[in-house]
C-alpha cells in the first residue's frame, strides 16, 4: 500500500513541473524591418505581380482541413488518442443473513480529439517586396476524468466506508496566432542606394496540455464476528496523457541593397528582375546594343551572378510599345532580346548560365500607350519599350 500510495504522488507531481515548463515558453517575431511603404513610381507595373488574396490552402477531399499550402509549409495534425476504462462490477454480496446489492461502478470513455493540420503563409508580393507572414492560431481543449466512488457497506456486521476519487482535469490550452506585415524596398528620389529589408522571422510557441490521472481508489475487505467477509474492491487509476504542438517557425528573409542605375529592379524571394529602358539599350527601330549601354548590363550581369550562380536559366524579354503594327513589333521585341542575350554571354561573362530569348512586342504592357481621351501618352510608351532580364534563385 506504501509503494502505490509513493507512485501516486508521483505521477500527481509531474502535470506541475510540466505546467511549469511550458509557462516559460514565449511568442517571439526576431529582426528588424520597415513595415510596407508604397513601391516608388519607379516600380512601374510591379502591381501586376501581385497575386489577388485567395485560400492560403487546399482543402482536403472532405473540405475540413488543408492537405497542402501553396503560400506555406503544411502544419501536421495531432492525433489524441481516446481513452478508456471498464466499469468496475461489484458483485452482489451476503453477510450476516443480509443482502448487499451488486453495484456496477461506471467506466470512463473519453474520445478521440484530432487538432487539424493547418498552413504558414507567406504572401505573394511585388518585385522589391517581402510578402506578409503569418501563423495561425492553435488550441487543445480541456479534459476532465470524473470523480468515482466506491459506495460504502453497513449490513450484517460489516461496516465499511465509501471510498472516492475525485475528478480531475486540464484545462484547455492554445497559441495566438503571429504574423509581420509586409515590407518593401523604397528607391531614394535622388538616386544613391536602395536600402536592404528583412521581413523578421515569426515562431507560434509550442502548446502543451499536461497528462492527468485520477488516483486508483480500494475499499478494504470487510468481516463481521462470524468470520463472513465482503471482499476488497479497487478501481484502477485512469490517465490521460499529455498532448503537445509542436512549435512553428517562418524563417525570416532579407532584400539586399543595391546601387540606383538604370534599370529597374524587381527583386523577390525566389526571383530577380531587372527591366530597362530599350531608349537605353537602342537607337529607334534597332537592334544593336548602344555602347553606352555597356556599364549598365555589366552592373546586371554581375548582380545576376551573385544571386543567380551557375547553371540557372536567365530570360531575356523584349517588349515595344503599340505604336506600329504587330508584325512589325513582335520580330523587333525578339531581335533586341537576342541582342541583349548574345551581349550578357559574349561582354558580360554570363556564358556560364543558359540565357533564353523571348519576345513579346507590344502584348504586355505595363503602362497605358494612350491617354483616358484617347490621345498618345509618350511616357506610357516609353515605359513599355524595354527589356526584362530576370532569374530565379
Amino acid at each position: 500500500m506504501t509503494d502505490r500510495l509513493i507512485r501516486t504522488s508521483s505521477r500527481l507531481l509531474l502535470p506541475l513541473v510540466v505546467l511549469a515548463l511550458a509557462s516559460c515558453s514565449l511568442s517571439h517575431t526576431g529582426g528588424s524591418g520597415e513595415e510596407r511603404q508604397p513601391p516608388s513610381s519607379s516600380r512601374t507595373g510591379a502591381s501586376a505581380a501581385t497575386t489577388p488574396p485567395g485560400p492560403s490552402a487546399t482543402p482536403s477531399p472532405t473540405g475540413a482541413e488543408p492537405s497542402s499550402c501553396p503560400n506555406g509549409e503544411l502544419i501536421p495534425a495531432v492525433e489524441v488518442p481516446a481513452v478508456h476504462a471498464d466499469p468496475v462490477l461489484v458483485p452482489e454480496a451476503k453477510v450476516g443473513g443480509e443482502v448487499v446489492p451488486a453495484v456496477t461502478i461506471p467506466g470512463v470513455d473519453i474520445p478521440a480529439v484530432r487538432i487539424p493540420a493547418q498552413c504558414t503563409e507567406v504572401a505573394p508580393a511585388p518585385g522589391g517586396c517581402l510578402g506578409a507572414a503569418s501563423i495561425p492560431p492553435v488550441s487543445i481543449p480541456a479534459v476532465r476524468i470524473p470523480a468515482v466512488e466506491i459506495p460504502g457497506v453497513d449490513a450484517g456486521g460489516v461496516k465499511l466506508d465509501p471510498v472516492r476519487a475525485e475528478g480531475v482535469s486540464a484545462p484547455a490550452t492554445s497559441a495566438e496566432g503571429v504574423s509581420t506585415p509586409e515590407v518593401c524596398q523604397v528607391e531614394p528620389k535622388d538616386g544613391g542606394v536602395v536600402p536592404f529589408v528583412i521581413r523578421p522571422f515569426v515562431i507560434r510557441p509550442f502548446v502543451i496540455r499536461p497528462f492527468v490521472i485520477r488516483r486508483s481508489i480500494i475499499r478494504p475487505e470487510g468481516c463481521n464476528a462470524q468470520r463472513e467477509c465482503i471482499p476488497a474492491v479497487e478501481v484502477p487509476a485512469v490517465e490521460v496523457p499529455g498532448v503537445e504542438v509542436p512549435g512553428v517557425e517562418i524563417p525570416g528573409a532579407e532584400l539586399k541593397g543595391y546601387e540606383v542605375g538604370e534599370s529597374q529592379v524587381l527583386e523577390g524571394e525566389s526571383s530577380i528582375a531587372f527591366a530597362l529602358k530599350a531608349d537605353v539599350l537602342f537607337d529607334f527601330d534597332s537592334a544593336v546594343v548602344k555602347p553606352s549601354a555597356a556599364a549598365e548590363l555589366r552592373r546586371i550581369a554581375r548582380r545576376v551572378a551573385e544571386e543567380a550562380g551557375d547553371g540557372v536559366t536567365v530570360h531575356v524579354d523584349g517588349h515595344t510599345d503599340a505604336k506600329g503594327d504587330v508584325a512589325h513589333n513582335q520580330p523587333l521585341s525578339e531581335r533586341r532580346a537576342r541582342a541583349v542575350a548574345d551581349w550578357l554571354a559574349s561582354e558580360g561573362g554570363l556564358s556560364g548560365v543558359r540565357l533564353v530569348a523571348r519576345g513579346f512586342g507590344e502584348s504586355k504592357p505595363v503602362a497605358p500607350n494612350t491617354k483616358a481621351g484617347g490621345s498618345d501618352n509618350p511616357a506610357g510608351r516609353a515605359k513599355n519599350r524595354r527589356v526584362v532580364i530576370s532569374a530565379q534563385r
